[in-house]
């Protein structure tokens, strides 16, 4: 049997993935953001993480729109 590629088992999950980039300093924001910054896994600006979309994960996005890109994988 052939390894199931990433793609595969996310749809079959039912969640898409998210690409999401730090893109802009939290330097100057309220410590609350930094933290989400923290717990969405960023150490450093210009890092990549992919997460599971849901709505947690969405509300947190939220909170940091103007520091952050994302995309769909």
């Amino acid at each position: 049997m052939a390894a199931a590629t990433v793609n595969e088992t996310n749809n079959a999950a039912g969640g898409k993935r998210l690409s999401v980039r730090w893109v802009k300093s939290a330097i100057g924001y309220n410590v609350r953001q930094k933290r989400t910054l923290k717990a969405l896994g960023f150490s450093k600006l210009g890092q990549v993480v992919e997460h599971m979309d849901s709505p947690q994960l969405r509300g947190m996005l939220n909170a940091v729109t103007h520091l952050i890109e994302v995309k769909e994988l």
